[in-house]
């Protein structure tokens, strides 16, 4: 059958149709972090309305029907004819891609809605949009379904405030998941409100029936106070600002007695940057140069040494902020800056405030440069401990651990690696599995804590080292995920307290060291049932504490109930770990993602970390939202 391929065949799609038919493209994904993504695009033009000094107050807030209201006080979107279209400059920009006031140099000095996108894009994916602007004295409406206007621009009233409402359900037809996520959503917030000293952000959550108002006067500084949570500082907040070539350039910085690597959030015009980008770069390479001349000149370098760029960053946390005109992008979700006057801007504000400060700050150059010495000096064990790993990684499977059993399959796609609490239970997975593709890798007892520990001190614990060598992409800068032997590393423990620390170590550990396979969906966690019930002559194992109590309620007064609650893997037969845990007909796992890298990190932290009281206060606010307690 031959298809014709002619000019019949190009499709040329009207309005907001592309949106809806790629979502991807525009808001990275329908999953959660598309959804989220919604609320952030709205937010973003509050933001330039802030960064213009036209507002200094933003409300967002989650409704129990699953919309979302983003408010702000700023001079109100217009509303007058537009020239070129004949409609309502309101209607243009809800409606019309690549419209907005950011392309207008005389609008906005600087902005985070660069591609005009924003708002036309959350109103095509939303099942129904709602707009309220104040302006003029007068308050104008309009609403769209899918992006489609339902009726003209209309005044419904009078008002004496300026700003803009925005109203929107997301579309179920779009998004696999509908259910925002307050606490994704509050750290958002919050985030912006450090960026933006003095402004008010309001977060309600009418669903839980919670609120809170953020408002920073210390900018930079209190942010990185509060990432620093759980952690010791080894000096005073740095801070430098400047401007160069019209860009300008803050960043804050500080040392503490981590052994984590850099811990760096970049942001250009307020929108952050994930995958960091020129101006990080620049950020790095400076910082490595200064300190290595400092170093030298100090005579704490001798002349044939140099710090690498993991010495100069191990413990480092560290803010870069940049504004510019006109900023390059890759992709719509702004996730990398790709322009290199930031890369200029950010080496220049930095060699020359920076060395400033440390001529004032002496005591705090010495004890920087104190701590980078000991790194450099820890990196060569560390290095021959890696070699030692990597060695091992290279030679047949009698190197790998002992305890190791693995599976006969070399197909790693199909190949699961268990990592299971425990001898005893094990040694029962060890019968349950299917040895084709199934591995088990039992640890005794509780790991080391990676959040505390150096990596010398990590590369010589046993339970560590067996782990690595399993998995076979190595660690930190030495990571490989071509060498992974394993398409699934599921974490198996006892669903008691127990088990849940011991899952949070390692959950800690790969993060901290092969987070790599956390991002590319590598990492599970296996859920074993709670309860077997029999009843009559059925049985069933049940997964939850809530699924337990709707049994027994069903079942009423019924006569012959056995009820066996598992508090460890190993009460479990093989057969039964099998039916319930391992066999992937029936199993149920938890894959594990980062939706807020810089959350997960400021947790891993304050969790895992040495500041007891924090960790406290975390505890207490989050307790009632526990899904699986032993208690």
């Amino acid at each position: 059958m031959t298809i014709e391929y002619g000019a019949e065949s190009i499709q040329i799609l009207k309005g907001l149709e592309a949106v809806r038919m790629r979502p991807g493209m525009y808001i990275g994904s329908t999953g959660k972090s598309g959804l989220h993504h919604l609320i952030y695009e709205i937010v973003d033009n509050s933001i330039d309305e802030a960064m213009a000094g036209f507002c200094d107050t933003i409300r967002v807030t989650l409704f129990e029907d699953g919309a979302v209201e983003v408010e702000d006080n700023g001079r109100g979107i217009p509303v007058d004819i537009h020239p070129e279209t004949g409609k309502s400059a309101l209607e243009v920009v809800m409606t019309t891609l690549h419209a907005g006031g950011k392309f207008s140099k005389n609008v906005y000095k600087v902005s985070g809605g660069l591609h005009g996108v924003g708002a036309s894009v959350v109103n095509a994916l939303s099942e129904e949009l709602e707009v309220w602007v104040h302006r003029d004295g007068k308050i104008y409406y309009q609403k769209y379904a899918r992006g489609i206007p339902q009726c003209n621009v209309t005044v419904i009233g009078e008002t004496t405030k300026t700003g803009t409402v925005t109203r929107f359900k997301p579309d179920q037809q779009i998004f696999s998941t509908l259910e925002f996520d307050p606490d994704m959503v509050e750290s958002k917030l919050r985030e912006l409100a450090f960026l933006n000293s003095g402004l008010k952000i309001i977060f309600e959550d009418r669903i839980n029936e919670y609120s809170n108002i953020f408002q920073y006067k210390g900018g930079l500084e209190e942010y990185i106070r509060f990432l620093a949570q759980g952690q010791k500082p080894l000096h005073n907040v740095i801070e430098v600002s400047g401007e160069y070539e019209e860009v300008i350039v803050n960043i804050a910085m500080l040392y503490t007695e981590t052994y984590d690597q850099e811990r760096i959030y970049s942001y250009a015009n307020n929108i952050r940057t994930i995958d960091h980008g020129t101006h990080v770069t620049a950020f790095k390479n400076t910082i490595t140069k200064m300190l290595n001349e400092y170093g030298k000149s100090l005579g704490v370098l001798k002349k044939d040494e140099s710090f690498q760029g993991e010495d100069v960053r191990e413990g480092l946390l560290a803010i870069v902020s940049v504004f510019l005109k006109n900023p390059e992008f890759e992709g719509q979700t702004k996730s990398k800056l790709g322009s290199e006057i930031a890369s200029s801007a950010v080496s220049k504000v930095l060699r020359d405030k920076l060395s400033e400060y440390f001529e004032l700050n002496k005591p705090t150059l010495k004890a920087i440069l104190d701590k980078v010495i000991r790194t450099m000096q820890s990196r060569e064990v560390a290095r021959k401990a890696r070699e030692l790993v990597r060695r091992k990684n290279a030679m047949e499977n009698s190197s790998l651990p002992g305890k190791l059993a693995d599976c006969v399959s070399s197909d790693v796609e199909k190949s699961e690696l268990f990592i299971v609490e425990g001898d005893s239970a094990g040694g029962s997975a060890k019968q349950a599995r299917d040895r084709e593709y199934q591995a088990i890798l039992p640890l005794r007892g509780k790991i080391l804590n990676v959040e505390k520990s150096s990596i010398q001190k990590l590369l010589s614990n046993e339970e560590i080292k067996s782990i690595i060598v399993a998995v076979g992409t190595n660690i930190g800068d030495s990571f490989d995920i071509s060498k992974l032997r394993y398409g699934k590393v599921i974490i198996m423990t006892d669903a008691d307290v127990d088990g849940a620390h011991i899952r949070t170590l390692l959950l800690t550990f790969f993060f901290r060291y092969m987070k790599q396979l956390i991002e590319e969906g590598k990492i599970y966690i296996a859920v074993p049932p709670l309860y077997k019930v029999d009843f009559g002559s059925n049985s069933t194992y049940l997964y939850t504490e809530e699924d337990f109590r709707a049994l027994r309620k069903e079942l009423g007064d019924a006569k012959k109930i056995e009820v066996q609650r598992y508090k460890g893997l190993g009460e479990m037969n093989p057969e039964q770990l099998w039916e319930t845990t391992m066999n992937p007909q029936t199993r149920k796992l938890i894959k594990v993602n980062i939706e807020n890298a810089e959350e997960a990190d400021r947790l891993f932290n304050l969790l895992m970390g040495e500041n007891p009281s924090e960790r406290r206060v975390f505890i207490e606010k989050h307790a009632l939202k526990v899904t699986y307690l032993d208690v």
